[in-house]
């Protein structure tokens, strides 16, 4: 495959409420804009050859901001889509625990086991992004990938490319706005740089 770089979106009104978004078609914060524009200021002397994004706005938004004078195109990928988290979409923690506390359990207890009502599996979950990989096949060892996403999937896409078990999904942490490196060979891969935010630093954000 190739040289790929992960980047979560921007911050939004939902993140900041610590609400479960999933697949509400939720658009960046004025904040998260700020932080994806430092982020396109860090990759402007990176070549991007191919550039693909969940398609949700907060992605694709987030692709386009960092394409910015590039005449790349953005391929929408559904695979990419954070989870489904169902009757769970807009709650918080605390009213996931009051409403659906077998849910909130097996978040605080990490089981690939959980599901949410309504929505996703994890397991229905991670094979969905897992499927992504399929699409970078056809690229070349040379090429630079620019992938635009979530923090659910972008974990899944680390494991997988490690090759390391999904029990180890909740040990790995991708903030808004970050940056994710990750050198892939015929025999592996190789983690650069893993949620990278210092070009954030200046912002506060």
């Amino acid at each position: 495959m190739s040289r790929l770089l992960l980047v979560r979106h921007g911050t939004t009104e939902f993140n900041n409420a610590r609400k479960f978004m999933g697949y509400s078609d939720i658009g960046m914060s004025d904040a998260g804009h700020r932080q994806v524009e430092k982020l396109r200021d860090r990759l402007v002397n990176e070549k991007i050859d191919a550039v693909y994004s969940s398609d949700l706005r907060r992605t694709l938004d987030t692709a386009e901001v960092i394409l910015a004078g590039r005449e790349v195109e953005v391929v929408a990928c559904p695979e990419l889509r954070e989870c489904n988290y169902g009757s769970c979409e807009g709650l918080t923690f605390g009213e996931i625990n009051t409403n659906y506390p077998d849910v909130a359990e097996k978040c605080i207890n990490f089981t690939l086991d959980l599901e949410f009502p309504e929505g996703e599996s994890f397991k229905e979950f991670i094979e969905r992004a897992s499927r992504f990989l399929d699409r970078l096949d056809k690229h070349a060892p040379s090429e630079t990938i620019l992938i635009a996403s979530h923090n659910g999937p972008l974990k899944v896409l680390v494991l997988r490319l490690l090759g390391m078990d999904m029990e180890h999904w909740w040990q790995i942490r991708i903030d808004t706005a970050s940056l994710t490196i990750v050198e892939t060979y015929p025999r592996g891969a190789i983690i650069n740089q893993l949620n990278d935010t210092c070009h954030l630093a200046d912002i506060g954000e």
